[in-house]
């Protein structure tokens, strides 16, 4: 039974238009030029990061996230950086009286920037905060520790194989693998990440019966037939 939905952010929750076009403008590089990289690094399964290392080899991120906050143009999220099904299916889940958790590779910023957006979640946490981040196994240890209870009864639902649907799966959670972002469109169909993923889904909205057959032990699908 699944007791707690807990997601990733970055193309998960939120759109990553407005992120990208921030760096390339701080950087003084057309957008088109950052989102080729972005697309590049997917390609060959590396960190997203790596794209900005290319474009300025040696870069310190951290120098640099603190030289755009100085600047006044740090990081930013607002409601239009949502996906259009987050708010109500998240609001939905909860009122199913499942618990609800966000948990991201994401900084201590993004964390509050997320807290202010009041969403219909019971708990809030990067790898900013906690110091540590996917694909390690303590963050998931973390995950399950936000979740309050055993971690075959929560599911993590993510875009990133590598960071996502893989590592989560190893820790003994349940995993929903999302087409959407660019890694989330790129690995949709690989074998491995389909066999890996308890589900592969589509959008959010497909939480909310996901969540309604975990209830009942004889609907729950077998490996295979658990991915659409």
């Amino acid at each position: 039974m699944i007791r707690t939905v807990a997601l990733d952010i970055g193309s998960t929750i939120t759109r990553d238009d407005r992120y990208w076009a921030s760096w390339a403008d701080w950087l003084g590089v057309p957008v088109h030029t950052l989102s080729a990289l972005v697309g590049a690094v997917v390609v060959q399964g590396c960190d997203n990061a790596d794209a900005l290392r290319m474009l300025r080899p040696g870069i310190d991120l951290d120098a640099e996230r603190a030289a755009r906050e100085k600047a006044g143009r740090g990081e930013r999220l607002e409601e239009e950086d949502l996906y259009e099904d987050v708010r109500p299916v998240l609001a939905d889940l909860r009122r199913r009286g499942v618990r609800v958790v966000i948990a991201g590779n994401q900084t201590a910023r993004a964390g509050e920037l997320i807290r202010r957006l009041d969403l219909p979640v019971d708990a809030v946490a990067t790898s900013g905060e906690w110091g540590v981040a996917k694909p390690s196994g303590e963050f998931f240890l973390r995950v399950v520790g936000l979740a309050m209870c055993q971690p075959d009864q929560v599911l993590y639902v993510g875009d990133h194989p590598a960071n996502d649907t893989f590592p989560a799966g190893n820790c003994g959670l349940l995993t929903a693998h999302i087409r959407r972002g660019p890694w989330g469109h790129w690995w949709a169909d690989d074998p491995e990440v389909r066999r890996a993923a308890n589900w592969s889904i589509d959008s959010l909205a497909e939480l909310v019966a996901i969540v309604g057959e975990s209830g009942d032990p004889d609907t729950v699908r077998s490996d295979t037939d658990r991915t659409r």
